[in-house]
């Protein structure tokens, strides 16, 4: 299967789980699952591949001149992570659908858990290293949401917004590293960057670039000092849990280390910080774990201390190393997925995490007793599970690891790290199912049906089965080994067995159990000089730094945005009128080539017609409907000066875009008083004129100058008078710009007019939907009111001018690629055909009859645009590029047919869906309670019987 199938799946399937969730809970869950095991089977039809030691890849040119293409790789290391990913999602979706109660949005979730599974198989399997930014903060954003899903808890949000808070930043860190190391090579593609090692490392920016990237992996990995984030998004359901802490979120720092590894390793500077990093946190985290009393909290540090053990593992630069960290990594994902889902288990059956109120569980829930005895012992590194012969790996690393010239510091504090993860899974087991069965549990505790113990129970396999026979898994592990080596190191000669012989490690192995034995055995003393002991609350100075940066941010940006315009434009007026005197005092001004013309009079007159109404607007600001009529003149004039200056285009776009926010503004007005209070002093007023004066003078100096002289390049106007034909098959060229040359600019424009759109009818919603809404429907007119508000002579005439209006447009439409018009202006004039229709006969006549809703209208119009430019795709062709020929159809003439008049369909079809949408948001505020509703046209209709009871004074 094609690797963009397999990236694309879990985003296009989760559109699924929503649209079923009225078919209930199993159906989400259904598709979910189908959707991942699509995915999951599509990824090993590439296995043949994989196991022969090629390397999968699929691309597509997206943005070349920028570098970003959509190209993929499956090597080694991208199809153990993918397959964890995807193989764990499975069991995760299996288990959350017994896990979640009956109140959970199962569609919502389990849409949430798609978009996450996929930015993580996106991540897994980039090649280009944009590309994997971008799905690096898809799932930034996806575990956000899947953190914060119970939102009714305060720790949910707080645990959500602490973990976007601090991957996102380490994200924004990690982009600089990346930008510097594409810089270095000459390519943002992995595949390049991964063969020049010694470019890279021979690069001044290499210790930038390495201490960006690493801030990047340690804060998406939660590793020290940015471990705390990982404990707290522990609120969110245990499904989200066992699938962040397992297979997910916190392994990709550690695949992209991984990824990295042939490049950036091998240095000291890599060495001493990436393995001092690790040694740090998984002390740290273990040792925090054993004292935790909820049972996720330990989970969750357990968790902080093995990303420590792999990050160190990595840290250490040695093809032993490497192989042990993918070692446990695989060990890792399947024992903790397991205990999570058994905490999970525990929590829902028992209704408690917490450990202090447990105890003796093991009659009462002998399954999964099992299967957290497993695992916890795995993860203690005992004998016969896969946990112990991957801690055997990191203690013999270890042992032979100098660090600061120490050859003891690293097998100590390993063997420190060792003895606190055997000492909480000790604990793990004999302080939840040991001990006398207890009367006070929260909830009377059993096992639960097969649907939620069979996903961890499925999990033990491996645990058991690579513990007992480790050679099982020794061709996959060195496989994947080699894919992080590359060409940097030899793959070693170890081999995967339970037996070593009498070396160090298992010294320091025994150590290990013993200690944790004992630590076991003295916790209670323990635990008092630990809730003794001075420490610092990693959240607390988290909140701090939260908070003073909040307060900083607030004392530099507070006193210049305030909300004022006036001090946006006296500040920006002032900046730029000094910073053109600087230049026009230090640089140097070349001689007037040009001379003056003399004006036309019928030119001064508009320009004398512009000016009075700009100044009269300065002076009648007040009164606002006048102020209104003055700015309509303004824009009359500039629409005239458009079409003396030979530019139609720009010219009936001005004067639809008048005629349409003229009457938007009318209704808005409709909720204004008259005229506007006095709100400024003397002083600042004669502060402003004085900017507004200096500006003004600078914009007249600069224009006169620049008229006089040549200009100092050549305009791009040339590039797109020279190409408009040949290249957009156009002769209108500002449509052809819109279309073709700078079509991504309008399809982002549609996109905010829509989004504008949207905005303005979400907040009508939310005012007739509160309070305000009786104070709209019951305001009283302060003029005097026309008797017939929708006459019959309007109604007539805006009736007989609407079927020339729809035809102008379509015209207008038409002709737009060679003659002034397309969409846009097509756009704006049948939507003033329509409000014609809402003044004439009012907004319930005429909302009455409409057919499409214009939210509908929106979306057809933005797919339509968007679907054309993906349609580039599919002939090697960038997104947008557009295409033309030339057709002849008897008996009419030839004529052409391009890809940009379907483009120009969505251009149409969103400003006909944006303009609409607003004016009738405003028409739903602008309605009186007064305003007697009519299925009538008109007020007055000769043909109507019932003449005097159907009068109406429904407002538009």
């Amino acid at each position: 299967m094609s690797l963009f199938i397999i990236v694309a799946m879990p985003f296009f399937g989760a559109l699924l789980p929503g649209l079923m969730n009225p078919a209930g809970r199993t159906a989400c869950a259904g598709v979910t699952f189908t959707v991942t095991l699509a995915a999951f089977v599509g990824l090993l039809t590439n296995l043949p591949a994989v196991l022969a030691g090629e390397v999968v890849t699929a691309g597509i040119d997206w943005m070349p001149a920028l570098g970003l293409n959509f190209t993929l790789m499956l090597d080694g290391l991208g199809f153990f992570f993918a397959l964890l990913i995807l193989g764990i999602g499975l069991l995760i979706i299996a288990y959350a659908r017994q896990y979640l109660s009956r109140s959970d949005n199962m569609g919502e979730f389990f849409t949430y858990l798609l978009l996450f599974q996929g930015a993580m198989v996106g991540i897994v399997l980039s090649d280009n290293i944009l590309l994997l930014l971008i799905f690096w903060e898809l799932t930034s954003l996806s575990s956000f949401l899947l953190i914060g899903y119970w939102k009714h808890l305060p720790a949910g949000r707080q645990g959500a917004r602490m973990a976007l808070a601090v991957t996102g930043m380490g994200g924004l860190a990690m982009i600089g590293g990346m930008l510097i190391l594409g810089q270095i090579v000459g390519s943002y593609d992995l595949s390049v960057i991964l063969q020049n090692r010694d470019l890279i490392q021979a690069d001044p920016l290499y210790l930038p670039a390495l201490i960006l990237i690493l801030l990047g992996c340690f804060a998406k990995s939660a590793q020290f000092p940015f471990h705390f984030w990982l404990p707290h998004a522990m609120a969110a359901p245990t499904p989200v849990s066992a699938y962040l802490h397992s297979a997910t979120m916190v392994k990709a720092g550690i695949f992209l280390m991984a990824r990295m590894w042939p490049v950036l390793s091998g240095t000291t500077e890599w060495f001493v910080i990436v393995t001092t990093a690790g040694l740090v946190t998984m002390v740290l985290g273990a040792v925090i774990a054993l004292f935790k009393h909820d049972l996720k909290a330990l989970l969750a540090f357990s968790t902080v201390s093995h990303l420590g053990l792999i990050t160190m593992l990595l840290g250490t630069g040695t093809a032993f190393g490497a192989m042990a960290a993918v070692f446990h990594i695989l060990n890792h994902a399947t024992f903790k997925a397991a205990l999570f889902m058994s905490a999970g288990i525990i929590d829902h059956e028992a209704h408690t995490r917490d450990i202090r109120r447990l105890g003796g569980l093991r009659s009462l829930m002998p399954v999964t007793f099992v299967i957290v005895s497993l695992a916890a012992l795995s993860m203690a590194g005992i004998p016969l599970l896969n946990g112990f012969l991957s801690k055997e790996m990191m203690l013999e690393e270890a042992n032979h690891t100098v660090l600061f010239s120490s050859p003891w510091l690293v097998p100590v504090l390993a063997t420190i790290g060792a003895l606190f993860s055997a000492a909480y899974s000790f604990r793990l087991i004999s302080h939840v199912f040991f001990g006398p069965v207890r009367d006070d549990y929260p909830a009377k505790p059993h096992d639960p049906p097969a649907g939620m113990w069979l996903p961890p129970a499925l999990l033990i396999v491996p645990v058991v089965l690579i513990g007992v026979a480790p050679f099982l898994a020794e061709p996959f592990v060195k496989l994947v080994t080699a894919a992080v080596l590359g060409d940097a190191a030899e793959l070693p000669s170890a081999h995967l067995k339970i037996w070593h012989g009498l070396v160090p490690a298992l010294y320091m192995s025994i150590i290990a159990v013993v200690g944790g034995l004992t630590m076991l055995a003295v916790f209670k003393p323990a635990l008092r000089v630990w809730d003794a002991l001075p420490r610092p609350e990693a959240k607390t100075i988290f909140d701090a730094i939260i908070a003073a940066a909040v307060k900083l941010a607030q004392m530099l940006v507070l006193p210049l945005h305030n909300g004022a315009f006036t001090r946006y434009a006296a500040i920006g007026t002032v900046t730029i009128v000094v910073a053109g005197y600087y230049a026009w005092t230090t640089g140097t001004v070349g001689a007037p080539v040009h001379a003056l013309q003399t004006p036309d009079p019928v030119l001064l007159s508009g320009w004398g017609m512009l000016v009075a109404a700009t100044i009269g607007m300065v002076f009648l600001h007040r009164n606002r409907f006048l102020s209104l009529i003055l700015i309509g003149i303004v824009g009359l004039m500039v629409s005239i000066g458009f079409v003396f200056l030979s530019a139609p285009d720009l010219a009936m776009t001005q004067f639809t875009v008048e005629v349409v926010t003229i009457i938007l503004m009318l209704l808005a007005l409709n909720f204004l008083p008259n005229r506007t209070p006095v709100e400024s002093s003397v002083l600042r007023r004669m502060r402003d004129v004085a900017v507004a004066t200096a500006g003004g003078l600078a914009s007249f100096a600069l224009a006169y100058y620049y008229i006089l002289r040549d200009p100092v390049s050549t305009s791009i106007s040339e590039f797109h008078l020279a190409n408009s034909y040949k290249g957009g098959g156009g002769t209108n060229v500002v449509n052809v710009i819109l279309v073709d040359f700078r079509g991504f600019d309008t399809f982002g424009e549609i996109i905010v007019l829509s989004i504008a759109a949207l905005l303005i009818y979400a907040l009508t919603e939310t005012l007739l939907g509160g309070p305000v809404r009786a104070r709209l429907l019951n305001r009283k007119p302060d003029q005097p009111q026309a008797g017939g508000v929708h006459p019959m002579m309007m109604v007539v005439l805006t009736r007989v001018m609407m079927p020339i209006v729809m035809m102008v447009g379509f015209y207008i439409f038409l002709s737009g690629h060679n003659e002034p018009g397309g969409g846009f202006i097509a756009g704006l004039i049948v939507s003033i055909g329509v409000v014609m229709q809402y003044m004439a006969s009012g907004f319930s006549w005429a909302s009455a009859r409409l057919r499409y809703p214009y939210h509908g209208v929106i979306g057809a119009g933005v797919l339509v645009a968007g679907l054309t430019g993906i349609g580039s795709w599919f002939v090697d062709k960038p997104f947008l590029t557009s295409a033309f020929t030339y057709v002849r159809i008897p008996p009419f003439e030839k004529f052409e047919l391009a890809t940009a008049a379907l483009f120009d369909v969505g251009v149409f079809l969103s400003v006909v869906g944006a303009v609409m949408l607003s004016l009738e948001s405003f028409s739903r505020l602008a309605r009186r309670s007064e305003s007697i509703e009519s299925e009538y046209p008109m007020d007055i209709d000769p043909s109507r019987e019932d003449l005097p009871n159907q009068a109406t004074r429904e407002g538009v």
